[in-house]
Order: structure tokens, then C-alpha cells, then sequence
């Protein structure tokens, strides 16, 4: 038997704003439990999920794992993702990799 990821959890400051930009980043729908926690659940439903756990305080140090996200139109993309809040990060890329690195509005 081997597992499979069934809900991705973020520390956050803010849940709303945060809640707010990945639905719209992942195209999910926001699901606000009545004991005042919030996952974003796929339209269709199913897996993975995303929780939303409060956090005291900022991220601090290097994250240990990350989202990889593919769509058709990379540019056109990342300059929408960048409209909801995402920042561009630069973790030492020399501009000849396949791929743009975005930090949350979160950072």
C-alpha cells in the first residue's frame, strides 16, 4: 500500500487574504468549517485540499518544501498570480530555467 497527499496546510497570518488568494491562484472553492477553520476544497471536490492553520507569527528561514504549478500559458500566468498578490523571488536562478519563482503575498 503507498499514501497519497490528501491536504496541503499552510501556516498563515491572515486566513482571509491568504484564503482569498490561493482559491483564486487554484481555482478552488473556499470552505469556512463552523469551527472556524477554513480549507479550500477543489471545485469538483476530492484531493488534495488546502487548510489554512492560523499562525502567531511570520515564516522565518528557508521553507522546506514548495508548490510546483503548471499551466498552458506560463507568462500569462505568473502575470496573473502576480496581479493577486505573488511576488517574484530570486533563490540564485541564472534565467535559463524552465520556471519563475513566485513568493505569496505571505512571502
Amino acid at each position: 500500500m503507498t499514501s497519497r497527499i490528501a491536504q496541503w496546510t499552510l501556516d498563515v497570518q491572515d486566513v482571509e487574504r491568504m484564503a482569498e488568494f490561493w482559491s483564486e491562484v487554484l481555482g478552488y472553492e473556499i470552505d469556512r468549517q463552523p469551527d472556524g477553520t477554513t480549507h479550500l476544497v477543489p471545485p469538483a471536490g476530492g484531493e488534495p485540499t488546502v487548510w489554512l492553520q492560523p499562525s502567531a507569527g511570520p515564516k522565518q528561514g528557508k521553507n522546506r518544501d514548495h508548490l510546483d504549478l503548471r499551466a498552458p500559458d506560463q507568462a500569462a500566468e505568473v502575470e496573473r498570480v502576480v496581479k493577486l498578490g505573488a511576488t517574484r523571488v530570486d533563490v540564485g536562478q541564472t534565467g535559463e530555467e524552465p520556471f519563475v519563482v513566485l513568493a505569496d503575498p505571505e512571502g
